[in-house]
């Protein structure tokens, strides 16, 4: 007997088409090669992520960042990103992040969340003005 859930998930996703900036882009989810510099572009701005993240309110906070994953998850030059309208980039961050939301919510806030937590003693004795003491 096979698990059907299993099967499924050989298959290869489905694309979302979005067309921004008079260009339909074929979004899928996140690659294991592209992960690193996701993940290294995700970091400033993953503790303000959230099921619904305010783009706008992300740009500002962390423009570059955004625009470094859109060019990352899009799969398109960063020149590319720099050149859209703002409504078309928030557009745009909104399907990507829906297409990868499983990635972003479920695993790298939790992720970032849980080093902070566990950096928290440390950071706080540093500015405390005293070391930690090596476990």
């Amino acid at each position: 007997m096979t698990d059907d859930k299993a099967d499924f998930q050989t298959f290869p996703p489905v694309p979302r088409v979005v067309t921004v900036a008079g260009t339909a882009l074929e979004l899928t989810p996140i690659r294991l090669g592209e992960l690193p510099r996701l993940l290294a572009a995700v970091r400033p701005l993953a503790a303000d992520l959230s099921a619904e993240p305010d783009w706008i309110d992300l740009l500002a906070r962390h423009g570059e960042a955004v625009l470094e994953l859109l060019a990352i998850t899009t799969r398109r030059e960063r020149a590319w990103i720099n050149d859209l309208s703002l409504d078309d980039a928030v557009r745009l961050a909104a399907a990507v992040f829906e297409v990868n939301a499983d990635f972003f919510v479920a695993r790298v806030v939790p992720a970032i969340q849980g080093a902070a937590q566990r950096l928290a003693p440390t950071l706080r004795q540093m500015q405390a003005g005293t070391t930690p003491s090596p476990a």
